[in-house]
């Protein structure tokens, strides 16, 4: 077994966290060592073939994980430099002030967070600016203050987005830009980078133009001496001092070698399951439970959000490129015949004859899949769903994977999508929305983690969390957690815009602590 040198910081998955830490931490001069489970994603063709990502899953992650019923199934995840980044739909958007609370919903309590939206705020700035995000302050009537503006102009809505808008407008409802970070310069559509193309939501961009967290913080972060990236490079398990109170190896397989290296603190950033899946497999003696486990919570309170697709087909055309150009919070917090909270809607990349046929939808009469996928227009729908400690990542008897999950707040989510329909009714589609079966009617099943968060929630209380404000172990002095884990509860939007800057929140304090 190869022995490595000694680094000031290890840090395990280069994605929304990993990434973004490791650019926070570079310029330091301490030494750094990247460990990521994946190679770099290969430019190729198939990157924008829509046969080769949706229907084939070129992309995906391979080895089988099993849900609470012992069933297999094939995640929708990502080991890559850029980790979930490079195929996500780059739309970033903050939690809401009242996100940070106690929130009641129909189903039960969202709980408070141990630190402020306030605390956040200047990070979700840094956030914003670091990832080049598109935006417009004081469009979304929810949105939280925010200490400045946004550096780069709002997408522009191309005509059939636009007819939406206005026609959401008209009928009183208050659609803004959606916070997106591409690097689309629509001054100057020869030098931008971003081409505007129709495969970005869910595809790796060949022309590095997303703001991915391998674009904008691996990368860069390379760039200084003192920075080592190894790709391919598997973390089996995380070794403890006879004490326990300190991780001393990182155990890793890479080209099937078994190689350990060591640092003055390790940083786990392999996204809500695996970070769980990695300190469950890290028990010992000092751990029985898995590591930093006194409190029973590692791999519990799974959240990934109640999501629906739903394709609302259209008798005009929809011939737009980028769709994802606006988001609607009118429900976020009720309506004035619902008090609870109901989610956000947004839209989502173009679909294709190859995306229905994976569903096999019920046909509008006269229309096949290609006429279909032309007059399409592809909603997103976002509800929040509540911490469970039933809903936890597991181990089976051979080390694999296993997630369980059963939904909640599933009435909040119906009164969304019934207000989305009567919208859409109003404005004039077809009256009835035409869900992917494949998405069980819409929904997006258990292998759709690209919301994954909580599994090691922080918290002040070791008996109750996993991690401190810090995000680091309660059981631990030198084991921090930087990746959706840590999220108390789920909010109704994506989670990668809070990750990135809690990395950034987190970077100030081991600077800090590295001296």
């Amino acid at each position: 077994m190869a022995q490595s040198p000694h680094y000031d910081v290890i840090i395990i998955g280069t994605g929304a966290g990993g990434g973004t830490l490791a650019y926070k931490l570079a310029p330091s001069g301490k030494r750094l060592l990247l460990l990521e489970r994946g190679p770099y994603v290969p430019r190729e063709k198939e990157n924008w073939d829509s046969h080769a990502v949706n229907v084939e899953t070129r992309y995906h992650i391979k080895e089988p994980w099993f849900d609470k019923n012992g069933q297999e199934f094939h995640a929708g995840a990502h080991y890559y430099v850029g980790g979930n980044t490079k195929f996500y739909g780059a739309a970033l958007i903050r939690l809401r002030k009242e996100d940070f609370g106690e929130v009641r919903h129909y189903e039960g309590i969202s709980p408070a967070w141990p630190l402020s939206y306030e605390d956040l705020e200047p990070y979700y700035t840094r956030a914003e600016h670091l990832y080049q995000v598109h935006g417009l302050r004081g469009s979304d009537p929810t949105e939280p203050p925010a200490s400045a503006p946004y550096l780069r102009p709002p997408l522009s809505h191309e005509p059939r987005i636009q007819e939406l808008v206005n026609d959401m407008t008209r009928l009183g409802h208050r659609p803004f830009p959606m916070p997106v970070g591409i690097m689309l310069d629509e001054t100057n559509p020869q030098k931008s980078k971003c081409i505007r193309c129709n495969t970005c939501d869910g595809y790796p961009c060949l022309m590095y133009a997303k703001a991915d967290a391998q674009v904008i913080c691996v990368d860069p972060a390379l760039e200084h001496v003192n920075v080592t990236l190894l790709t391919d490079a598997f973390v089996t398990r995380l070794e403890t001092s006879s004490s326990g109170r300190e991780v001393t190896k990182v155990e890793v397989e890479r080209h099937g070698v078994k190689e350990t290296y060591s640092a003055n603190i390790v940083v786990s950033s392999c996204g809500a399951i695996n970070s769980a899946a990695l300190l469950l497999r890290s028990a010992n003696d000092q751990h029985p439970n898995g590591l930093a486990n006194s409190s029973d919570q590692v791999g519990r309170n799974y959240m990934c959000h109640v999501n629906s697709m739903f394709l609302a087909v259209s008798l005009d055309r929809n011939p737009t490129r980028f769709n994802k150009t606006f988001g609607l919070n009118d429900f976020y917090y009720g309506s004035e015949d619902w008090e609870y909270p109901m989610g956000h809607i947004s839209m989502i990349s173009n679909v294709d004859a190859n995306i229905l046929r994976l569903g096999a939808p019920r046909l509008v009469p006269g229309m096949t899949l290609e006429i279909m996928a032309n007059h399409t227009l592809p909603f997103w729908m976002t509800t929040e769903d509540l911490p469970d400690p039933e809903n936890r990542v597991t181990l089976t008897e051979n080390s694999a994977l296993m997630l369980s999950y059963t939904p909640n707040n599933e009435e909040a989510h119906k009164r969304l999508q019934a207000n989305l329909k009567g919208m859409l009714k109003e404005i004039g589609c077809h009256d009835h929305l035409v869900p992917l079966r494949a998405y069980i009617p819409g929904r997006i099943p258990l292998a759709g983690v690209a919301h994954q968060n909580g599994t090691l929630r922080f918290g002040h209380d070791s008996q109750t969390s996993v991690l401190d404000v810090n995000c680091k172990a309660h059981d631990l002095d030198n084991l921090y957690v930087v990746d959706g884990s840590f999220f108390p509860s789920s909010g109704a939007v994506n989670p990668a815009l809070t990750i990135m800057a809690n990395a950034l929140r987190v970077g100030d304090h081991l600077l800090e602590r590295l001296g």
